[in-house]
């Protein structure tokens, strides 16, 4: 039986398809996974046995490069022991600086690698190792920052979730009610303007509309403050942090506002909730713009930037989306066609497909 190690970490948009990964292949084969301590947040240990890796940012902090690189080729060494030790034959990584030492030391020991991209630009650590992957698994085969030379190497699939969210019952409401029942996901990253700014929109929104709100917040301090903000305003709300049952409970919500982080739209998509992105601003490559653009050229989703966002602009937006039912109801049905053909089915065996290629 095949040995498959899973490379992954950072953000929830790199972590959580890995476990989509993990799942489809766990009956066929023998598989692990290997992530650092930002990615084990976003895992179950209950659900997936996992090791924890500790990989330094080359360039967090210029004045401790030298240290940095030092730990860094240390980890190489330690990733090419276990490699060896564990006997592993394939490698999956799904990109981020965490994943190097390990890509790097089963590229010496002769494993096969195999890239994920998450994302709809190709990330740095999986542009780097790219030359040496048998194949690059993606969502899109016109992926943005990949030479033509080695367009060959894209393996399609539709985008991978988590098993259980394609066991969960889509949004199949046909109208909008009275009280409209809005979504709000910060991510991990950026989320403070959405503490602060969407906050402030809702509250405005709430003058207009009769709404209700679920809302991710950044800490506990902040969850307070809004909480007495919603209060004071008379909004029905529900504040959480971090909750990987959180779509669970969202699937009646009429519209999202959102990071357009890779796992976040995708499963939004999935599950044909219409979502307006704001893409985080100083994302690597420029990524999170590029996840939501792929749905805007569908006309499937609204897409603003952070930069061009201020109070008028954006609660004239979301009043315009709640009360416009022709072009809401026009979006959904876009996603309902994009997500057609994703299925738990064929996306496993696919990925099986690629693992048993000679």
């Amino acid at each position: 039986m095949k040995k498959i190690l899973i490379v992954t970490g950072g953000s929830g948009g790199h972590v959580i398809p890995s476990l989509g990964i993990y799942d489809a292949l766990k009956d066929d084969f023998e598989v692990n996974i290997s992530t650092d301590l930002r990615g084990s947040k976003f895992i179950n240990d209950k659900n997936y046995h996992y090791s924890l890796i500790d990989v330094p940012n080359l360039f967090s902090n210029f004045l401790l490069l030298p240290y940095n690189l030092i730990k860094f080729c240390i980890s190489i060494i330690k990733s090419y022991k276990y490699l060896k030790f564990n006997n592993f034959n394939i490698i999956i990584s799904t990109g981020g600086y965490m994943s190097l030492p390990l890509s790097l030391a089963s590229n010496f020991l002769n494993i096969k690698i195999y890239i994920f991209e998450p994302n709809f630009v190709l990330g740095r650590a999986n542009k780097l190792m790219l030359n040496f992957a048998k194949k690059i698994i993606c969502y899109e085969k016109n992926l943005k920052g990949i030479s033509k030379k080695l367009t060959n190497k894209i393996y399609l699939v539709k985008p991978l979730l988590r098993k259980e969210i394609y066991k969960y019952q889509k949004n199949e409401k046909t109208t909008i009610a009275e009280k409209k029942k809005i979504l709000i996901i910060g991510g991990s990253q950026g989320a403070k303007f959405f503490d602060e700014f969407i906050t402030k929109i809702i509250i405005k929104l709430s003058k207009i509309e009769k709404i209700q709100v679920l809302q991710q917040v950044i800490n506990q301090n902040s969850k307070e403050n809004i909480k007495e903000f919603y209060q004071k305003n008379h909004i029905e709300h529900e504040l959480f942090h971090f909750d990987d049952k959180l779509l669970m409970q969202a699937i009646n919500y009429d519209l999202a506002i959102t990071r357009s982080g890779a796992s976040t739209i995708s499963e939004l998509a999935y599950l044909n909730i219409p979502f307006v992105a704001i893409p985080y601003p100083y994302a690597k490559d420029n990524h999170q713009y590029y996840n939501a653009e792929f749905y805007e050229k569908n006309k499937s989703c609204w897409l603003i930037m952070q930069k061009d966002i201020d109070e008028n602009n954006f609660t004239d937006l979301m009043v315009k989306i709640l009360q416009d039912q022709n072009e809401y109801f026009s979006k959904k049905n876009n996603l309902i066609k994009l997500n057609k053909e994703n299925t738990w089915e064929k996306n496993k065996s696919k990925l099986i497909e690629l693992i048993n290629e000679n």
